[in-house]
């Protein structure tokens, strides 16, 4: 098994397409497929229903899968430890943000962020909450911008802002 070979594997869950996934990887098709059926025959189980248009995974693919997205976004922690002991601080940070805090709180602080680290390429998607949580479990977000307390095992929420609540009345109106 190598950290390739599970990249792999989180593509082909990810597009749910052989050609799609080589294509994000960088190779070629038949270099994918042949690069799964290794680890296949390795672990003595099928990870994908080949016969299902999109490809899904099976249910021991699917349990694999979630540990592979584990062990890949531990690994990446060992590259970003070396650049930020090294105060190279470069790659990819990818966060979700709700639709309804996006148009305020990006300006904010978009323009200061790219010029403070211009090595960072950052991945900004406006998405609801459950599909920011869902991505950042998988793997697929870095961070998320939501409204809190979600409380779920896994995510740790750091407050941003506290946002009051208000209702505009009439001075004649009854409460």
């Amino acid at each position: 098994m190598t950290i390739t070979q599970l990249e792999y594997i989180i593509a082909l869950d990810t597009y749910r397409n052989f050609a799609i996934a080589a294509e994000n990887c960088f190779v070629t098709q038949p270099t994918l497929s042949m690069q799964i059926q290794k680890l296949e025959k390795e672990f003595g189980v099928i990870l994908f229903d080949r016969s299902e248009q999109p490809v899904i995974p099976t249910d021991i693919g699917e349990i694999i899968i979630k540990q592979a997205r584990e062990v890949i976004n531990e690994s990446k922690k060992i590259n970003e430890l070396v650049k930020l002991y090294s105060n190279n601080i470069e790659g990819d940070l990818s966060i979700g943000i709700i639709p309804t805090v996006a148009p305020y709180l990006l300006p904010m602080f978009l323009k200061s962020f790219i010029e403070k680290y211009p090595k960072i390429n950052l991945k900004v998607e406006e998405l609801l909450t459950m599909h920011i949580v869902d991505r950042i479990k998988s793997g697929m977000l870095d961070m998320g911008i939501v409204s809190t307390p979600l409380e779920i095992n896994g995510i740790e929420e750091i407050p941003m802002f506290n946002d009051p609540f208000l209702i505009f009345l009439s001075s004649t109106h009854r409460y």
